[in-house]
């Protein structure tokens, strides 16, 4: 995944994510959905939030991987840095991701966002 974001390439495809695959965002800005189900839905969710939002992934620096009791399940510390295409505006944002695995595809990820560091992000780049 880190290397699809560095390169700027889908990270999400047909082939990356089980059917019925779960993406949970629990601390969503309001208005945004907390969750999503299904392949077709993930994958319009995330299409739709790059069109809307221009930016590249400049980086992606893993600060930490824990293993779970469930074999299939790690949790991931990480932090995104991008660009706002249209600004040229630079930011980091922290995240924690709970990722399941099934099959060698995603069916669940928990995302666990920043929430002002990500609207200070797009502050800076609506100025």
């Amino acid at each position: 995944m880190r290397a699809h974001w560095i390169a700027n390439e889908t990270v999400f495809d047909d082939d990356s994510l089980t059917a019925d695959v779960i993406v949970e965002m629990p601390f969503a800005a309001p208005g945004r959905p907390s969750r999503i189900e299904g392949r077709a839905a993930v994958l319009a969710f995330i299409r739709a939030g790059h069109a809307e939002l221009p930016f590249r992934f400049d980086d992606c620096r893993a600060l930490a991987v824990h293993d779970t009791a469930d074999p299939d399940t790690i949790v991931v510390e990480y932090e995104l840095a991008a660009t706002m295409t249209e600004t040229g505006v630079s930011a980091a944002a922290p995240f924690i991701g709970v990722l399941t695995a099934c099959g060698g595809r995603i069916a669940r990820w928990r995302e666990y966002q920043n929430p002002l560091a990500i609207a200070w992000a797009l502050q800076a780049a609506a100025s």
